[in-house]
């Protein structure tokens, strides 16, 4: 891996360094694979040219029940085109050969990591250059399955807040998280309602005042103009959907990658970017 800062560090840094330009972030989720390991790869090594702050990077799971159609297919793309999680990480592994700077958080599930084994995933992991990680179906009360011994590696555990969040609740929530919250600014699977900035605006300002931490909103967001809302709003965009269909939309009638797919993929990342950027001008 290339030298300078890594996992929750390299987090940090991103954060600090946005705010430091006085602007906010984007982050995109592609799915580890999709729709196939060599286009998946291009598209992980142009992101952060495109415009990308951070990427979330999607371990590929046979039944993401919170994910939406987009991301679902997508998983069933990389899944069909034998993507495996070792093949993920040694995607994050050659990527971090040509960038040390891009935060990468692995986002998914706990089977495959199970699977795989807590402590030899959270070597691996951090070997191959990922920083943090989103593990949706993992709740505080299961702390100790993953995230405190992740923690105790340097490798950043961000968790999920969402509208149905109460006071009570987020504490805990709060508790061992690092590197951001994420705020998710509907309830129900990924990609299927747009953003309520009116709703997110008052949830930012509260999640603010349970913690110092950076918060990133996703769900919903499909367009410039609306990740360039909800970074007036918050220190982060996160777009996931919206991209995953400008990949499936490129694909042939076979379901593979065409000679436009990487290509789009990056123009519309840049378009989110530029959106992003312009925000706070």
């Amino acid at each position: 891996m290339s030298g300078g800062v890594a996992g929750i560090d390299r987090i940090d840094a991103r954060f600090a360094a946005m705010k430091a330009e006085g602007r906010g972030g984007l982050g995109v989720f592609i799915t580890a694979g999709d729709p196939d390991p060599t286009a998946s790869a291009a598209i992980l090594q142009g992101l952060p040219g495109a415009g990308a702050d951070m990427v979330e990077f999607g371990m590929p799971f046979t039944d993401p029940m919170a994910d939406g159609p987009a991301v679902q297919e997508s998983s069933q793309r990389a899944l069909k085109a034998g993507m495996t999680l070792a093949k993920t990480l040694n995607m994050v592994r050659v990527f971090r050969t040509g960038d040390s700077a891009t935060p990468i958080i692995l986002m998914g599930y706990f089977n495959p990591i199970y699977s795989y084994g807590v402590d030899r995933f959270i070597e691996d992991a951090l070997g191959a250059g990922a920083d943090g990680l989103i593990i949706v179906d993992l709740p505080p009360e299961e702390d100790a399955e993953l995230c405190i011994p992740a923690l105790k590696r340097n490798l950043g555990f961000v968790r999920l807040a969402t509208p149905t969040t109460d006071d009570q609740r987020l504490p805990k929530v709060l508790t061992n998280t690092a590197g951001f919250v994420y705020y998710v600014s509907i309830t129900g699977i990924t990609g299927t309602a747009a953003v309520p900035t009116d709703m997110v605006s008052k949830a930012v300002a509260r999640l603010k005042r349970h913690t110092e931490l950076p918060v990133a909103v996703g769900f919903g967001i499909r367009t410039p103009g609306q990740a360039a809302e909800v970074v007036r709003i918050a220190d982060a965009a996160i777009v996931g959907s919206a991209v995953v269909n400008i990949i499936k939309d490129s694909l042939d009638d076979q379901g593979r990658a065409t000679e436009d797919t990487v290509g789009r993929t990056l123009a519309f990342v840049k378009t989110l970017a530029d959106g992003v950027r312009g925000a706070r001008g």
